[in-house]
């Protein structure tokens, strides 16, 4: 595919970086001299320092063979400017702005619902954006599915939300310390599947003879019921979450006790968020040091505790006892301050912690510091991006274990190599692993056996490893 991204910030890098590991030509534009030279020593692409929302600009740089244009600069209006000035020339190119405002989003998400069956070639969306990419809302969303399953690992809902890949610990003395894969499943009354395993020697795709040692952390994917019968085997304890602090008032904190506290507002991304998922009430203290988002907050939950205070003091955590608190969810736009915040909370009593962090690299060191659960926004919003770009037949695209891996949802095109084949004849171990298979008609996801045969027009999910094109290609038929 031929990307133009606009926009060469910390995002606009890392999409480059994915899009160029898998072969695919990029044009990164940035009107900022230093930015391009940065940009420039890390990729191997064309880098050009101008204005992006220049269709003069956007010609040079051949936009009219472009497959898809990305706006990623900081500015929510020139991104939307951007994609609306090439849709009214070149309204066949894929078009995909980030956006921060609020009110920029629910218009796009409303429009989008209240004429998507009309949507046809003579119908154009919004703006002339295909996709609007909300980081608040991508980050909010992973928060909330981390709660529900007692915070004690990120989460990925998969199939058509009934199937959940949680990563879980091997704790020592479990029934799941020193027992090999193909043995594993004799030890619970449930369906699952090891999607990967991380050692102290790194990650890989599991075989059945792989054999688990507690420190070990595994990738599982199962139905949601089961979920807390596969924390019982590896020794996992989540306990309930009864007391529960956001730390940060903004838009994310807002999102996130909407979704958890009985009297927040309903607002339409309540309604996004999983339509299965339980009823979570719980007692919410909401802590900021900006007086208006805190003023914002008492008005919204009445039935909240709101505290206008500096997390780091001393003394505020102690008068208030926020040690005492089950979890604390560090949601401030100053990601340092999340992780320092959220180490030291535990480090004083606070039982399990949720840190939103920049990006995987991060996450990797929170964990080390003792957070259960960093969320790595930009890593969240690449691979809501990535999912968009990957053609028709891609529906989803996540990447996990810091970014090796990636599970992609696909369709089986009649030119896969792999159709009319039995699992267990084309089964590579290390390369791939396919996780889910719904029938081509059907509405239900299973999980896959040795014997199961994959045809056109079935839907899968499978596992490769990040930027691996050619495993794709093989079953989708996509290049």
């Amino acid at each position: 595919m031929n990307i133009v991204i606009v926009g060469a910030g910390f995002t606009g890098i890392e999409l480059a970086k994915r899009l160029i590991n898998e072969k695919n030509n990029v044009t990164l534009i940035d009107n900022n001299e230093e930015t391009v030279r940065h940009a420039s020593n890390r990729l191997d692409c064309t880098v050009l320092s101008a204005d992006g929302n220049n269709l003069e600009t956007l010609e040079e740089v051949g936009i009219a063979k472009a497959d898809a244009i990305v706006a990623l600069t900081e500015s929510d209006e020139i991104n939307m400017i951007t994609c609306s000035l090439v849709d009214a020339v070149y309204p066949d190119i894929l078009k995909i702005a980030r956006v921060r405002n609020y009110a920029y989003y629910l218009n796009s998400e409303n429009a989008t619902r209240t004429h998507k069956e009309s949507f046809g070639k003579n119908k154009r969306p919004l703006y002339g954006i295909d996709f609007m990419i909300h980081p608040d809302v991508e980050a909010a969303q992973a928060i909330v599915k981390a709660v529900e399953h007692g915070a004690v690992t990120n989460v990925i809902t998969l199939g058509r939300g009934e199937y959940e890949l949680t990563t879980l610990k091997i704790e020592e003395k479990s029934r799941a310390d020193g027992v090999s894969l193909k043995d594993l499943r004799t030890l619970v009354d449930c369906a699952f599947i090891v999607v990967f395993v991380e050692t102290k020697d790194g990650s890989m795709l599991p075989f059945g003879d792989t054999v688990l040692h507690s420190g070990d952390k595994i990738g599982i994917l199962t139905v949601r019921e089961n979920v807390g019968q596969m924390m019982e085997l590896v020794g996992t304890k989540s306990g309930a979450l009864k007391k529960i602090a956001i730390v940060g008032a903004g838009k994310i904190g807002t999102i996130v006790a909407d979704s958890l506290f009985a009297g927040g507002k309903l607002s339409f991304l309540k309604k996004i968020f999983d339509k299965n998922r339980r009823s979570l009430v719980h007692d919410i203290a909401i802590i900021d040091s900006n007086d208006a988002l805190c003023n914002a907050a008492i008005s919204r939950y009445p039935g909240a505790k709101v505290f206008c205070a500096d997390v780091t003091d001393e003394t505020f955590l102690k008068e208030e006892g926020i040690e005492n608190y089950d979890l604390l969810v560090a949601t401030t736009p100053n990601h340092e301050l999340n992780m320092i915040s959220a180490a030291y909370i535990e480090s004083i009593g606070v039982k399990r912690t949720i840190a939103l962090v920049s990006h995987s690299a991060f996450a990797d060191i929170a964990r080390k510091l003792g957070i259960e659960v960093p969320i790595p926004m930009r890593d969240t919003v690449v691979d809501s991006i990535m999912s968009h770009l990957r053609g028709k037949l891609v529906t989803g695209v996540h990447t996990v274990s810091d970014g090796k891996f990636e599970i992609v949802s696909c369709d089986i095109f009649a030119s896969g190599k792999m159709t009319g084949k039995q699992l267990k004849d084309i089964a590579s171990p290390g390369e791939f692993l396919i996780l889910l298979i719904r029938k081509k008609g059907g509405k239900k996801y299973e999980l896959p056996s040795g014997t199961s045969v994959l045809e056109t027009g079935d839907h899968i999910v499978l596992i490769e490893r990040t930027g691996d094109k050619k495993i794709l290609e093989k079953f989708s038929g996509a290049s």
